[in-house]
């Protein structure tokens, strides 16, 4: 019988001694529970993606002196194998660097094996940085079983779609009693189900039982939701921990079968996982939760316009921070209405947070006036606007340099798709919440968060209220843009199209089909999408935003900005 504990852990990007700590702490945890082999995550020594640290002078020189931290760890343990993840220096042509496992014991390297496809689309480019490792297959005798090694993209191409080769083919021929996989695979809607898909089905092909160890935690735009896996041919997802936690966990493996430390089977694991919008709601707070403390806040502050967005960014804040650490501002013009403030004090009561009053019509006032004392012209229209909104993204930011607040930018996707935002304004910030939600789930997100909590956080008048930038007498969005339903349903098929859930994909389809039947409608989604290609030079000033979907804005989606729409 081999006993593996499964490190699922959270390490931070660069923090070389700090990553060695926590996995250096799981695996005297792992020795305690008499674990013969302790799994780390893909790279994770530096955590999961280093970029263009790899190229810092000095960076690789730490990363070896860390690795030899963990060598000297493992001589005071010496009857553990660690499964490692780490880059790693090459000689010859080519890439100076790989992407390895190294498995480890007593302070000797026994193997190495290093990642054979290397994905470079969506948010992935590590062709950037590593060479392919050759197409072989490592396997290790542990105890009485043969270990075979993988690490993560090596094992998605087992139906040959993506890569000439299949890693599983030269695994299945070295015949393994068990494939150890380490990854680092980012989290959006449907990934954990898209996970047990691919890797039940090769288990099955292969008649392979698989362990799957995944890492967790927020890096910038990117949330990994951990829930690592076991997988057996037959019985498929037998084992799953936690979700957006850290989880290090001790199995048994006996005649291909996982079992409990206690010799028996572990809980059934449920096919479907979380429901889509308490999912968007743990992805997005502990994305926030760890990029305030990576970066060095502890504290939050959001402009309160007593609309939708800024309210759900409000109750996501305290979620992840504590109402104690999150400040709201308020910041009526001459044009607000009456509800833009009492809806934002309603919404801070609920929430327990402090509400700031900054009127700003007096400022607007004096900008307009000195316009036009010096040039001689009219301050008006998108500009008079775009004003107000500049004024308020200064006041946030002075906040943010006076208090040390990280200043949340409240911007949706489909807003930030279609440029209804204003620049070095309301797109102010230094991370957007739901700028990868649609508005639709928006205000979906918010109807759920009362249901949760049993109570009304977002006061029930924001939800109702017709959305309204409220920068000019009686404006209203859908002056401006399609009702949010329709321009929704657009935005999917132009951003997202195929990448989107199938069910999801075929309704924006038809929705989009059944418009394009008409002149009216095809002219609409060809302005959407004009509008979409337009305003791409926004986007690429725009602060990070959480990636909850298959396609986000950012490092997802790399589009020109001086481009011709045909």
């Amino acid at each position: 019988m081999l006993r593996i504990t499964a490190a699922q852990l959270n390490y931070t990007i660069g923090d070389l001694a700090g990553n060695a700590a926590l996995m250096i702490d799981a695996a005297r945890k792992a020795a305690a529970d008499e674990a013969d082999l302790v799994v780390f995550s893909e790279m994770s020594l530096t955590a999961y993606y280093p970029a263009d640290l790899l190229e810092e002078e000095g960076f690789m020189d730490r990363v070896e002196a860390a690795f030899q931290a963990l060598l000297a760890a493992s001589r005071q343990m010496p009857a553990l194998h660690w499964a490692v993840g780490l880059p790693a220096r090459r000689e010859g042509a080519g890439k100076k660097l790989r992407n390895v496992l190294r498995v480890i014991r007593g302070g000797e390297v026994l193997l190495e094996y290093a990642k054979q496809l290397l994905p470079t689309y969506n948010i992935f480019d590590e062709r950037r940085h590593f060479e392919p490792g050759p197409d072989v297959a490592r396997v290790l005798r542990i105890r009485d079983a043969q270990v075979g090694l993988l690490i993560c993209e090596d094992g998605w191409n087992d139906e040959g779609r993506d890569y000439l080769v299949n890693p599983f083919e030269r695994m299945r021929d070295a015949a393994p009693d068990l494939v150890v996989s380490i990854n680092a695979s980012p989290s959006n809607i449907g990934k954990r189900e898209q996970r047990h898909q691919i890797f039940s089905a090769a288990s099955r092909r292969n008649g392979l039982p698989i362990l799957y160890v995944n890492q967790v935690g927020g890096h910038d735009q990117l949330v990994y939701d951990g829930a690592s896996f076991a997988v057996e041919p037959q019985a498929g997802v037998v084992y799953e921990a936690r979700r957006f936690a850290e989880d290090v966990s001790t199995l048994c493996f006996d005649n291909g079968r996982f079992l409990t430390p206690a010799g028996k089977a572990p809980p059934p694991v449920a096919p479907q996982g979380l429901p889509a919008l308490e999912f968007y709601r743990q992805q997005i707070v502990l994305g926030l939760r760890d990029y305030a403390r990576r970066c060095g806040f502890s504290q939050a502050v959001v402009g309160s316009s007593g609309g939708i967005d800024s309210a759900l960014t409000l109750a996501l804040a305290v979620e992840a921070l504590g109402a104690e650490n999150v400040v709201g501002i308020t910041m009526p013009s001459s044009f607000s209405s009456e509800g833009s403030v009492s809806d934002s004090e309603a919404l801070c009561r609920n929430l327990g947070v402090p509400l700031k009053h900054h009127a700003i019509a007096g400022i607007v006032s004096q900008f307009t006036q000195g316009f036009e004392s010096a040039l001689s012209s009219e301050l008006r229209g998108v500009a008079l606007e775009n004003l107000q909104a500049r004024v308020r993204g200064t006041i946030l930011m002075e906040y943010s340099n006076s208090f040390g607040h990280l200043l949340l930018t409240t911007g949706n996707k489909s807003e930030i798709s279609v440029g209804y935002c204003t620049l070095y304004g309301d797109t102010n910030g230094g991370l957007g919440l739901i700028g990868d939600l649609y508005k639709t789930e928006v205000f979906a997100l918010s109807r759920h968060m009362n249901q949760t909590a049993g109570r009304e956080i977002i006061p029930q008048g924001i939800i109702d209220k017709e959305p309204s930038a409220e920068l000019a007498p009686g404006q209203r969005d859908v002056d401006s843009l399609p009702p949010y339903p329709v321009l929704d349903q657009i935005l999917k098929l132009l951003i997202e199209g195929p990448r989107l859930a199938q069910d999801e994909y075929q309704e924006a389809r038809k929705f989009v089909d059944t418009l394009r039947a008409q002149p009216s409608g095809e002219a609409l989604v060809e302005r959407i999408r004009g509008m979409v290609a337009r305003n791409e030079y926004k986007r690429r000033q725009s602060p990070p935003i959480v990636r909850v979907r298959a396609r986000a804005f950012g490092s997802g989606r790399q589009m020109p900005i001086a481009a011709k729409l045909s």
